[in-house]
């Protein structure tokens, strides 16, 4: 609310400023300018769509199971097993909550351009088919911060394209580090 109240003054602020100065000859009517925004606008859209690729699964599902307390390790909690993830194209990654209040989400920013992302429900399994070869980041969001994350690696042409934009991905509390060492393991 505050921020809306700062936002709109600063707004209100600038619109009185310019109409003060009266924007001499040379400036573009307001018609003008809101057209080009507009203009702006619909190719910035445009370049960010990116057609999602729609692959049909093949009979290989890899699950991963959603554990509080990690079974071979007695000091882990909260952890996808296993944390990393070999698949191919076509491959379906099933979360499985073999505990309860685990979920699985891709996290924004760390799937290759073209994948279908993925939002699983707390305690509720969830599927993804790999259609793009790359890296794939996902977290429980309520364990997010805990380090309760995990990534799929999709072999293939181009398996390598996103790795470096998934590594620039900032992660909040343990999860950079959990990352870090899913990205050692899985020598990228």
């Amino acid at each position: 609310m505050k921020r809306n109240v700062f936002l709109s003054a600063v707004a209100l602020t600038s619109l009185v400023t310019v109409s003060a100065c009266g924007g001499g000859a040379d400036a573009p009517a307001a018609e003008e300018t809101e057209e080009a925004a507009a203009t702006e606008t619909e190719t910035t859209e445009e370049e960010e769509a990116v057609e999602i690729v729609e692959v049909e699964a093949n009979d290989t599902v890899i699950e991963v199971q959603m554990y509080t307390k990690d079974p071979d390790d007695a000091s882990g909690l909260q952890v996808f097993k296993p944390r990393l993830v070999k698949a191919k194209v076509g491959d379906t990654i099933k979360f499985v909550p073999t505990d309860p209040t685990h979920q699985s989400s891709s996290i924004d920013g760390g799937i290759p351009d073209g994948a279908a992302g993925w939002k699983g429900e707390v305690n509720k399994e969830v599927s993804a088919v790999m259609s793009v070869p790359g890296v794939y980041l996902y977290q429980c969001v309520p364990h997010y911060a805990a380090g309760m994350v995990g990534m799929i690696v999709v072999e293939g042409e181009g398996s390598d394209a996103n790795v470096e934009a998934a590594k620039g991905i900032t992660h909040p509390g343990l999860a950079g580090k959990a990352f870090e060492a899913i990205f050692a393991e899985a020598g990228l």
